[in-house]
């Protein structure tokens, strides 16, 4: 045999032919092939190339841990880099092509990186790039940036779809191997809902390596009955080809579902990935164990595997890894590779134990060197030999395929993810996952067992515990089975070697980088991690942390356990972007959130644009309009002499109730609601916690216990966020609690001298003057008590205003019946550019003025910011000297003077005559617009010390324009400054 497919054996379907592509090359392979045993059926081995050093590296694992075998798949929008080859299944028409070099992957430039590895090891970057400090932008970074990563995103657009859901379980399973498959089998027969996930393509996880029997049966056979039960079983949901990547609060788990990612066209009526967010009121994880590698020099040769791998390509898609294999182990999992490897007709030209006694069990034909060690391995872009030192001394042995098996560490990343500690054991020689913790159960090779009778006793065990603690009575499907000790002694590094003994191979770390942080301060693994980047990457250590701890406690003094882990987070493995993005993309990028009264303003012509998540009506265009501007002035004019209604529903709406809901307010706000009488309306303003401006609004109080408070359409969800925090981790002690109501209430402004006639035709009550004054806020009776609102009088236009909230279902006939109301009075609709130009006549501030930088004194609201309050949130900082400072900018207005001339909002102040320098800039135009009402340009600036301005010439600057218009600093308020219309 040389490296290529045996005659028999395997579960790949023979009968059928798959082409695919690599580095354009035309190979062959067949269905239950994954590219990586493809490419070893075809005598490929050397697939890519290291990320410093650009050495030849191979295929080294069967499995998701793979560093090396990293290739970019497909073309145009569906180009995929960084995608492991042991986890791509085999199709019909598969290209992929390595990465990390060029101009070819057996002729790389970059392998020159080799030649300089003297300099180039740990902390490299952080002595050298120091220095000359020039360096860093003309020629460190453009450099480091050019050379970094290993594939290359693609740039055109995917075409695929893809899929975000929901999924509810009374157990969710954690893996299909031995104790995965019982736990399920457990719980279904119970009649419990399971979700069994597993990231293979077929279920049963290492059991589908087995060459042996299970329970008496040939493994295959075994395996297959248990599916066939599991698949009868209705109340049993079976994914395959997901990946569980995280562990959140509530028991919510992650997925990833591969659901088309081993067809070339995938059927663009389904997605390619599916995004699972599962919540399981119990969950098993069975993830099994990770075969840890040996750190011997030249173990990174292509041809050099892990031996459970070798098992895997041998027995699942009957693949020889070369003509005479070495087995290096420090356990009894390399002698079953060896027997396998025998069995199939294959050389074994040694089996080397780092152990000082040979396995009992041993009855094949190669020689077992026990106390030895394989110091040394040789080849360049292919296995050659290896050096093997044992009490006869060193000596050579040919091979072409190395089997390394240093032990196995549980795969626990998930139990870890929301905090807890993975706990030394030394008599597993791993790391196992933290105690107990409520609703995760660790069962199988994932809590350190080993052999598979133990792990389908205990999968059935920890399942039918589990079921318990919900309610359900379940019977194990199969016995315990007490394991049979396990010989393992971790074997940390080879000393005597002369190669590079590499520990974590994606990040090309070797032994002396470990060795060299240690000496140079950064021995904690948390430190070293970033010193020599071991663990990083997209494998984040799978195969090199264990090693790397061992090192580290080693060189230290110490034991792993003191050593400890670096911190497990999602993700466990990558997760694309789109499956992350789900059906957020294009026009679906983000919900199309629409107003109550969209309708409305859609049959009354309305232009609509988009504001945040909400669209709204922007202006009304009417015939004969040529231009936006011609409608607006239109709108604003109208409503200064008659009347409009204008769609305020986007604005954010929350209920607050509580026996302490008034005191709370007192916190929040910066001036006072504690005395607002039930019946009344105050405009708050809220600060954050360095005393700034975070929001402002209204907030009415319809009885003791319920205010109801609105906010900027911008800072719905911020607020409300913000007032759960306050109540829940500043103030539990009081008695508040909040609720959302914005897509309740179908909010409407009615503005202009003519809306209290117009409202009075519709509302029951009396809304005169007297009855219902400035800032009222009530709930009243609407045609003759066929529907209940709330009735605000509060106006951001200057005039005579009232908004009008009702169930937003009707929004739209409400919205009707007052347009049919005051048509007589020549009422019009108006959007929010109209709005815009009516509070910028009339001074008011939005977000263009509360930037994130402005306190209450500096928009001329000193005074609304309470004295006698012992507290509230940004007081203290608000008293800071700088945010005193006199010279600080303020709100002011500003005119040109001339009539005739312009401005642009973001143009800066600067004094009459001053040159355009950082220097002399003296504010900013925060907005601005033309006033229809004035017949020129007005806007609101924040200009140092502009309150005492009041008439002083400037020139408004704006550089990208190159404009210079004189102007004239005003008061902001320029309609009617004495608020007689608000009191009409």
């Amino acid at each position: 045999m040389t490296s290529f497919r045996l005659s028999s054996g395997g579960r790949i379907d023979r009968a059928m032919t798959l082409g695919f592509s690599f580095d354009g090359n035309a190979l062959e392979g067949h269905p239950g092939d994954t590219l990586a045993s493809a490419l070893l059926a075809n005598g490929i081995q050397f697939v890519g190339r290291s990320f410093k050093y650009h050495r030849p590296r191979g295929i080294l694992t069967a499995g998701a841990a793979e560093p090396n075998a990293l290739v970019t798949t497909g073309s145009g929008g569906r180009t995929e880099p960084n995608t492991r080859a042991t986890m791509i299944e085999l199709y019909e028409g598969l290209t992929a092509k390595s990465q990390n070099r060029w101009p070819s992957l057996d002729f790389d430039i970059g392998a020159v990186n080799g030649l300089l590895s003297p300099f180039l090891g740990a902390g490299f970057y952080y002595k050298t790039f120091m220095w000359p400090a020039a360096f860093w932008e003309k020629l460190y970074e453009p450099v480091i940036r050019k050379a970094a990563g290993l594939g290359r995103a693609g740039y055109e657009a995917d075409p695929d779809i893809y899929e975000k859901c929901w999924a509810h379980c009374d157990l969710l399973v954690i893996g299909a191997g031995s104790a995965g498959l019982a736990a399920a089998l457990t719980a279904g027969r119970a009649g419990a809902r399971v979700i069994l996930a597993d990231e293979g393509a077929e279920l049963g996880g290492s059991l589908l390596s087995e060459s042996g029997t299970i329970e008496g049966k040939p493994a295959d056979t075994f395996v297959g009955e248990l599916l066939t039960e599991l698949e009868g079983l209705e109340n049993v949901r079976r994914l395959p080809r997901t990946t569980v990547f995280g562990w959140y609060d509530d028991n919510v788990f992650g997925a990833v579902e591969r659901v088309q990612k081993h067809m070339a066209l995938p059927d663009p009526a389904r997605p390619v990935e599916r995004l699972w967010r599962i919540v399981a009121r119990q969950a098993i994880l069975a993830t099994g164990a990770e075969e840890r590698p040996l750190v011997f020099g030249g173990n990174d040769i292509p041809g050099v595997m892990m031996a459970g791998a070798m098992r895997s390509y041998l027995n699942r898609q009957a693949v020889a890894p070369g003509t005479s294999t070495v087995i290096f182990t420090t356990n009894d999992a390399g002698y079953r590779t060896a027997a396998d490897l025998e069995a199939a007709g294959l050389a074994v030209a040694a089996i080397v134990d780092s152990r000082a006694e040979t396995a009992e069990s041993w009855q094949g034909r190669a020689q077992v060197l026990t106390g030895a060690r394989v110091i040394d391995a040789f080849g360049g872009k292919r296995l050659r030999g290896v050096n093997i030192q044992s009490e006869d001394g060193i000596r050579r042995i040919e091979a072409d395929a190395l089997a390394m098996s240093g032990g196995w560490s549980p795969i626990i990343h998930l139990a870890c993810h929301r905090g807890g500690k993975p706990q030394w054991s030394h008599e597993a020689a791993a790391f196992l996952a933290p105690a107990a913790q409520d609703g995760l159960a660790v069962a199988g090779s994932a809590a350190g067992l080993a052999q598979i009778a133990a792990c389908l006793g205990d999968g059935a065990e920890k399942a039918a515990a589990a079921l318990k603690a919900i309610g359900f009575a379940a019977e194990p499907a199969f016995a315990s089975a007490t394991e049979t000790a396990q010989r393992t002694k971790p074997l940390w590094s080879v000393k005597g070697s002369k190669g590079k003994a590499f520990v974590d191979y994606q990040n090309d770390v070797h032994l002396k980088d470990l060795g060299l942080a240690v000496r140079e301060g950064y021995g904690h693994v948390e430190l070293a991690k970033r010193y020599t980047t071991s663990g990083m990457a997209t494998d984040q250590g799978k195969l090199s942390n264990i090693n790397a701890i061992g090192i580290l406690a080693e060189a230290r003094g110490v034991s792993p356990a003191e050593v400890g882990t670096t911190t497990f987070r999602p993700f466990y493995t990558p997760v694309s972007f789109g499956a992350l993005t789900g059906p957020s993309r294009g026009k679906d990028f983000q919900p199309a959130h629409k107003s109550p009264l969209h309708g409305w303003a859609k049959k009354n012509g309305a232009v609509f644009v988009e504001t945040g998540l909400w669209y709204r009506s922007a202006w009304f265009p009417r015939a004969g309009e040529m231009t936006w501007r011609e409608s607006v002035d239109r709108e604003v004019l109208n409503i200064r002499k008659n009347a409009g209604l204008c769609d305020v529903s986007t604005l954010g709406k929350i209920e607050i109730f509580g026996r302490d809901a008034a005191a709370f307010l007192d916190r929040v706000y910066c001036n006072g609601f504690a005395k607002l009488a039930v019946g009344k309306a105050r405009y708050g303003i809220m600060l954050r916690e360095d005393g700034f401006i975070y929001d402002d609004g209204t907030t009415s109080r319809f009885s003791d216990e319920h205010f109801f408070m609105t906010t900027t359409t911008a800072l719905a969800a911020g607020v409300l966020t913000h007032l759960e925090f306050c109540a829940q981790a500043l103030w539990p002690e009081l008695d508040v609690c909040f609720a959302s109501s914005t897509d309740q209430w179908a909010q409407m402004a009615v503005a202009g001298p003519k809306s209290r006639t117009i409202l009075a035709e519709i509302v029951d009550e009396d809304i005169s003057d007297a009855a219902f004054p400035f800032m009222s806020a009530r709930k009243v009776s609407l045609f003759d008590g066929h529907l209940e609102g709330r009735l605000f009088r509060i106006s951001f236009s200057g005039e005579l205003a009232y908004e009008l909230a009702v169930p937003a279902g009707y929004g739209e006939s409400v919205a009707d019946a007052i347009m049919a109301a005051g048509e007589e009075h020549g009422i019009c609709a108006y959007g929010a550019e109209a709005l815009g130009v009516l509070r910028i006549e009339k001074g008011h501030v939005t977000h263009a003025e509360i930037n994130g930088t402005v306190t209450p004194g500096d928009l001329g609201f000193g005074r609304m910011v309470s004295s006698t309050k012992p507290d509230f949130i940004g007081m203290a900082m608000l008293a800071r000297e700088g945010l005193q400072d006199p010279e600080r900018p303020r709100l002011i207005g500003v005119k040109p003077l001339n009539p005739a001339s312009t401005f642009r909002t973001g143009s800066h102040i600067l004094a009459e005559g001053a040159a355009a320098t950082l220097e002399n800039d003296q504010g900013y135009v925060t907005s601005s617009a033309f006033s229809p009402t004035l017949g020129h340009k007005i806007g609101l600036a924040l200009v140092k010390r502009g309150p005492e301005r009041v008439g002083e010439k400037v020139t408004v600057w704006n550089g990208l324009h190159n404009e210079y218009i004189e102007a004239v600093l005003c008061h902001p308020v320029f309609v009617d400054p004495e608020n007689e219309k608000l009191h009409a």
